[in-house]
């Protein structure tokens, strides 16, 4: 990505991956300003995960559902805590296992282990409905592991087509326990400070409107994002929360990932043409 944006500042969300969403703008030639608006923290959910695997001994064909990467190593994590490693292994090798993405994907194969089913791109709650909706789940126990918050959306997929439904929520998104620095976002957002903004996740948008409210500029915010900002999104289920928001989107990449957004944006930003999504 050459240097294209002379300066330009870009206001970032990003936590787990800021350093390199930030290496990206840098290298395009704009200034990063990050401030993480989510913090995911992992519930406490040994005896959860306990009843889950003593449950599935039990059963020869379950079918996992995973929603997300970071839920997919949680759930090993907690089986690793347990001892029980090998009984989420054998329960795993027994079952059939979709994956609504990528990120799933890459967490069951570092534990060695290959997801029969992906939902297709862009990987949104839609695609993963369909690749379960493909699957035969009557009188099945279906484990659904979600992100970070629970998704009733998939678990109407599966429950009243006959699944005998688990859920796992093993960690949850919330605020950062200091959101100063948010609140100072806000406020240069509003001013105009930035050239940009891209949101890598549905969530980071949300908790920043909610940061906007307590102070009482929320108004000031959408508009701002809406006439002086140009406002990326990762994918179309993050341009739709954006959208419902209020803040509908400029920039949405044609693959929903965060190299392919930026590269976007920075197009966008330098006055170049920008494919249609």
């Amino acid at each position: 990505m050459r240097e294209r944006l002379s300066g330009q500042r870009i206001a970032l969300f990003e936590s787990r991956l800021a350093e390199e969403i930030c290496e990206l703008v840098r290298r395009g030639g704009g200034v990063p300003v990050c401030v993480p608006a989510v913090r995911e923290r992992r519930r406490a959910a040994g005896p959860e995960v306990d009843r889950l695997l003593r449950e599935l001994a039990a059963e020869a064909h379950p079918l996992f559902a995973f929603s997300t990467g970071v839920g997919t190593a949680a759930l090993f994590e907690e089986a690793r805590a347990l001892r029980r490693s090998a009984d989420l292994r054998n329960a795993l090798s027994r079952a059939l296992i979709v994956c609504r993405g990528p990120k799933p994907v890459a967490a069951l194969h570092k534990e060695g282990i290959t997801a029969a089913l992906r939902a297709r791109a862009p990987y949104t709650t839609a695609e993963f409905v369909e690749a379960l909706g493909s699957v035969e789940v009557r009188d099945r126990m279906a484990v659904l592991v979600h992100y970070g918050e629970r998704n009733p959306e998939v678990a109407s997929a599966l429950e009243p087509r006959g699944a005998r439904l688990r859920e796992l929520m093993l960690y949850e998104w919330e605020l950062p326990e200091d959101t100063s620095a948010l609140a100072g976002i806000v406020e240069d957002l509003a001013r105009g400070g930035f050239a940009a903004a891209a949101f890598t996740t549905q969530i980071q948008a949300r908790h920043l409107l909610q940061i906007a409210g307590e102070l009482g500029r929320r108004g000031e915010l959408v508009q701002a994002l809406r006439d002086r900002v140009v406002v990326a999104a990762v994918g179309p289920t993050c341009a739709r929360v954006l959208s419902g928001l209020g803040i509908p989107p400029q920039v949405v990449p044609q693959t929903p990932k965060m190299g392919a957004m930026l590269n976007a944006l920075v197009a966008r930003l330098a006055g170049e043409e920008v494919l249609p999504r």
